[in-house]
């Protein structure tokens, strides 16, 4: 998965697939000797900084965050922390739910016309309700993440982990919450910088140093953190993500009233 201002879902097998809403099967195309399947999601990271940047609550963010020399993110993190007493952070959105598409929906409903969505909002306007919508949009994605992840393997592929890359694995609770959210082992990569590892790995095989790229994934690339699942959260999630899927469902009964207007 490449996770960045959007979303891919690189799926590879040794015959293809066909998924509905996920492109491909390409032969080649990323693996060699091996079926292509992308799925996706067409804003990710740039949906995050919509929502946090847009919050009335966000100059009180940028100031604090600046005071402490931190990303905006990384103090967002620590504040859920701090209010999710008891709780695990997760469940802070018991009563707050978030339909990601404000972009469209490329995988795996393949409807452009798709809105966001935001259920459970207050009156509420402090740095609290901003690291509660916050929370709310990664889970949405993930949530997403996992709609795609169930549609390929309803389709015939097997995935029991995601590999992340981008600069959305860089952000601790992103990655935690796709672990929690999809029930898999997250596993990161040793160089943060993954996308040049694999530009030099091409450049390696171009220049004649390994015989195939294959040995060049073996000897270079390098499995850093494995993050996973707490799978005593499984059945929260679940339950989100069946309000995740009404939410959609409901989005298409509000066009089909309103057709014709």
């Amino acid at each position: 998965m490449i996770c960045g201002t959007s979303s891919c879902h690189m799926g590879v097998s040794e015959t293809p697939i066909f998924v509905p809403g996920v492109w491909g099967p390409y032969f080649s195309a990323m693996v060699p000797g091996l079926w292509l399947n992308e799925g996706g999601q067409s804003a990710t990271g740039k949906l995050i900084e919509h929502v946090v940047r847009g919050h009335v609550a966000f100059p009180e963010l940028q100031s604090k965050a600046a005071a402490r020399a931190q990303s905006i993110y990384t103090y967002l993190n620590s504040h859920l922390d701090l209010i999710k007493k008891s709780l695990p952070v997760g469940f802070l959105t018991v009563d707050l739910h978030v339909w990601p598409d404000f972009h469209g929906n490329r995988s795996p409903l393949t409807d452009l016309t798709l809105k966001g969505m935001v259920v459970g909002l207050t009156l509420s306007r402090g740095l609290d309700e901003l690291a509660l919508i916050y929370l709310a949009t990664i889970q949405a994605i993930a949530l997403g993440t996992r709609h795609i992840l169930e549609t390929m393997q309803a389709a015939g592929h097997h995935l029991n982990t995601l590999f992340l890359c981008g600069g959305l694995s860089k952000n601790p609770l992103f990655v935690q919450m796709h672990a929690d959210i999809t029930g898999k082992p997250v596993v990161l990569s040793k160089e943060v910088e993954s996308v040049l590892v694999g530009a030099a790995i091409l450049g390696a095989c171009a220049s004649g140093d390994f015989a195939s790229i294959q040995e060049a994934m073996a000897k270079m690339g390098r499995i850093g953190r494995v993050v996973q699942p707490n799978h005593e959260h499984k059945r929260f999630y679940d339950k989100k993500y069946e309000v995740f899927l009404k939410l959609v469902e409901h989005q298409r009964e509000y066009r089909a009233i309103m057709k014709g207007f």
